[in-house]
């Protein structure tokens, strides 16, 4: 009798069924640790925005924090303001790891914009992130378990 060489049917099964327990394992940890990373992207975007808000105030005192975040990156109304925050977050709608983010100044009495909001949410929550993030002028950034509705009365990061 000749000896067969290579493996049976069997053991490819066995490996392929072990391969495909490792995986089932291996990729919910994969996408949670990928919404872990986006939601640090998306603190970091807002102390980036917030950050910047200080600088453009500062460089354009008769103007006050930016009308968008755009003007931060354009300087269109104030050339004090130009490129203090990157392409990405300084477009009209944008996005960065995930989550969008959303700008609003409050001009107040004296023609100034004296407050903001900006708030940092998930593309698609459960699987972009989890967290609704929200900051203002104070600096603090807050969040929300649910993915929406953070508010300035909301858990503020620790």
């Amino acid at each position: 009798m000749k000896k067969q060489k290579g493996f049976s049917l069997i053991e490819l099964l066995i490996v392929v069924a072990i391969i495909l327990i490792i995986a089932a394992i291996a990729i919910p940890n994969l996408i949670k640790s990928k919404m872990a990373a986006n939601e640090s992207s998306a603190v970091g975007s807002l102390r980036t925005i917030n950050t910047g808000e200080v600088n453009y105030a500062a460089s354009c005192p008769a103007v006050g924090y930016s009308a968008s975040l755009a003007e931060m990156n354009t300087g269109a109304v104030c050339a004090g303001g130009k490129g203090i925050i990157d392409n990405v977050l300084g477009s009209a709608a944008p996005a960065k790891s995930g989550y969008t983010f959303a700008y609003a100044a409050v001009q107040g009495g004296d023609n100034l914009n004296d407050t903001y909001t900006v708030t940092g949410t998930p593309a698609t929550v459960g699987t972009t992130g989890q967290r609704q993030f929200f900051s203002d002028q104070t600096g603090v950034i807050r969040y929300a378990l649910s993915g929406t509705g953070v508010t300035v009365a909301s858990s503020p990061l620790q």
